[in-house]
């Protein structure tokens, strides 16, 4: 009786719409599920990604079929991760009749971490995303980090006859690569670029550390945009790259903020 009941109901999202206008990304958000990554350390790690999906809409269409999005990361029921992300994507764009189809995640990553003299050790958590899509049967792949470092102005230092300003500042590095790039290399690589990094746990002896280390490495956001872009385009592996750095400042009511976007395509 219900199987014959639901043969009857109308489909209305495939109905025409007269409107002429095609949308670019069409789907479901937030979604909450199971991932495993690569854990240089490890091995892997298992952690909860926000997921976002998207397809392509033609114009002769009123809407898409949202619980098909669904039904594909059903049937993807054991967690996901990038190897699994061409499949899916494939499986998105099948099930929806669509050209293209888009998938973010979201999700804490944890890196152990030491404090630089106590070595009292505790997990440091790192914001990623990977960006996945296919279009014209091409798979891409971006993944993006977030990372926390102290910035110390190098005119605050230069100025003043008592110490300088500093401040907690974002570092988000987007690449597309052609090899393999651990996330804990894009980490490393950011913190080494900043006048200090942060830990989880620090002692006395740790604070002072940092606290001196900081002041004998000032940097402005310009500097560190440019210290890590430069470390990026020397790599082979890196294809594509974006480096952002926000400084939350101290004594402004603003934020600082540098951005650099190039290609490693020639190399």
């Amino acid at each position: 009786m219900q199987q014959a009941a639901a043969s009857v109901l109308t489909d209305v999202q495939s109905q025409h719409d007269p409107r002429q206008l095609d949308i670019d990304k069409v789907g479901v958000k937030d979604i909450r599920y199971p991932i495993v990554v690569k854990d240089r350390q490890v091995g892997e790690q298992h952690t909860i990604a926000s997921i976002d999906m998207f397809v392509d809409l033609p114009h002769q269409f009123k809407g898409t079929h949202m619980s098909r999005f669904l039904e594909v990361l059903a049937e993807h029921d054991r967690a996901i991760s990038i190897d699994s992300l061409p499949d899916l994507l494939h499986a998105i764009r099948e099930r929806l009749s669509a050209r293209e189809a888009h998938i973010e995640l979201e999700f804490p990553y944890f890196i152990r971490k030491e404090a630089p003299v106590s070595r009292a050790a505790a997990l440091m958590d790192y914001l990623v995303r990977f960006h996945g899509s296919i279009k014209n049967d091409q798979f891409r792949l971006v993944l993006e980090v977030v990372v926390p470092v102290t910035s110390l102005c190098p005119c605050s230092k230069q100025i003043s006859n008592y110490g300088a300003h500093n401040q907690r500042s974002h570092v988000t590095v987007r690449v597309t690569t052609r090899d393999f790039v651990w996330i804990e290399e894009l980490v490393e690589l950011v913190e080494r670029n900043a006048s200090c990094e942060l830990y989880a746990i620090l002692k006395r002896p740790d604070e002072k550390y940092v606290t001196e280390h900081a002041y004998d490495h000032p940097m402005f956001v310009e500097d560190t945009v440019r210290a890590v872009a430069a470390e990026l385009a020397a790599d082979p592996r890196i294809d594509w790259y974006v480096v952002e750095a926000e400084n939350f400042e101290s004594i402004h009511n603003h934020s600082a903020y540098a951005f650099i976007e190039g290609s490693n395509r020639a190399l």
